[in-house]
């Protein structure tokens, strides 16, 4: 896998599992602390506008609503993720309660990214040996699709509907 060490990659798969579990531990964490950093500085914290965003205040009402239990179900979505670990920091939860909260996150993240990661390179590692150009389609397709998704939702979003109006 590209990114990651031979002796990691090319090893068990714990190996990887590992790796991964650190890589998403301290990416957890840092976020946390990031958003426990921003509400330190107030309003004077360069982050604090990111922080007054929609996508914040869905992940505080996530919490509010779910509590603890929320941060570990919050690992097996994409991006959404991110805002509840950073929502725990802003929103002050208790750094233990939430370091125990993330691990078994960080376990289920490590779990399906190792299967399903080992999985999909395996496909596109046989699909671009046997057939480059067909690799090479799909992988446009998929990042047309994906800037497609991108676009759509922020043309939709809150945030923009603010900025149509001034």
């Amino acid at each position: 896998m590209a990114g990651v060490p031979a002796f990691i990659s090319d090893g068990p798969l714990w190996g990887l599992f590992v790796f991964l579990f650190i890589v998403v531990f301290f990416r957890a964490q840092g976020t946390y602390w990031v958003g426990r950093l921003a509400r330190h500085g107030g309003e004077r914290s360069r982050w604090s506008a990111r922080f007054n965003s929609h996508s914040l205040t869905r992940a505080q009402d996530y919490l509010d609503r779910w509590g603890p239990v929320g941060v570990p179900i919050s690992f097996l979505t994409v991006g959404f993720q991110t805002m509840v670990n950073a929502a725990a920091g802003f929103g002050r939860m208790n750094w233990l309660l939430y370091t125990a909260a993330m691990i078994p996150g960080c376990v289920i993240w490590s779990l399906v990214y190792t299967l399903a990661g080992l999985s999909v390179w395996a496909a596109a590692a046989r699909l671009g040996s046997e057939s480059p150009w067909l690799l090479a389609a799909g992988l446009a397709v998929l990042a047309i699709v994906a800037g497609g998704a991108i676009w759509w939702r922020h043309r939709n979003s809150p945030e923009s509907d603010s900025v149509k109006e001034k």
